[in-house]
């Protein structure tokens, strides 16, 4: 069941369907068992897992209807643009890379999806769950609505699991009878190259693990949780870690291996 993107299809009804279903069995079931919805600290909880369902049902709604980024008409890479430092080649003869079925140049990092039947730029994956890819355009609030999703779903589980063991009598034990996604083929293969001549392989837009995380969800910290588009550039060239001076790689390259 394919189906073009941001069209409704059965795993869309599935994951809202799920999403319904733990906000009821959280709310209406964990925490009245548990805490009370009559008393602060049951009011608070119910109050605070709904934001977060919401927070989830929001951010899930715009990577299913926004569009991942589409390539212009007419685009055409420009070898000679000085700001430009990385071009992508195919594999054999070593041409410019071009899309034989919409008949244009791809810009770097974009591919052809077949279920969607178009290139994307920086494209992630098809995600069936969205019925949409994940590109240059919905990457962030694609990674944001996962955040919200697992944080969720951790709340849910101590509220269940709290309302089970204080729903327990206190002489009895539980066991009783009391109820209660693409893989990135050019890199693959220059990281193969680089290998087999001997050379250490840095893949060209790994910024560091700061600038990565800036070129998904944007320059602005205090706006990376709220479901905003706010992504850098225009998908159609990308920063490099030749852009980058040497003395800003060597610190972030000692700061990646400070978080690992």
């Amino acid at each position: 069941m394919g189906g073009r993107p941001g069209y409704l299809t059965l795993p869309i009804f599935s994951v809202v369907a799920a999403i319904g279903y733990v906000y009821y069995t959280t709310v209406f079931v964990a925490v009245p068992r548990w805490l009370g919805l009559s008393t602060a600290a049951g009011v608070a909880n119910a109050a605070a897992f709904t934001a977060l369902a919401a927070a989830c049902l929001a951010t899930y709604a715009v990577a299913v209807r926004r569009d991942p980024g589409r390539v212009p008409p007419g685009f055409v890479p420009d070898v000679e643009d000085a700001e430009s430092t990385v071009h992508e080649i195919k594999r054999k003869g070593g041409d410019l890379r071009y899309c034989q079925k919409c008949c244009h140049y791809k810009p770097p990092r974009a591919h052809h999806c077949r279920v969607c039947k178009r290139c994307v730029l920086k494209m992630d994956h098809h995600c069936i769950w969205i019925n949409n890819c994940v590109g240059h355009e919905n990457y962030k609030i694609f990674l944001v609505f996962v955040l919200y999703a697992v944080v969720a779903s951790f709340y849910a589980l101590i509220l269940i699991v709290g309302s089970v063991l204080h729903s327990v009598p206190k002489d009895e034990q539980p066991g009783s009878d009391s109820s209660r996604t693409s893989i990135y083929h050019e890199g693959v293969r220059a990281m193969w190259l680089a290998e087999k001549g001997g050379d250490l392989y840095h893949h060209p837009y790994d910024l560091g693990v700061y600038e990565n995380l800036i070129s998904v969800l944007g320059p602005n910290i205090f706006c990376w949780l709220c479901p905003v588009l706010n992504t850098v550039g225009n998908g159609l060239r990308y920063r490099t870690s030749y852009d980058i001076p040497l003395l800003e790689r060597v610190w972030s390259e000692r700061f990646r291996r400070q978080v690992v």
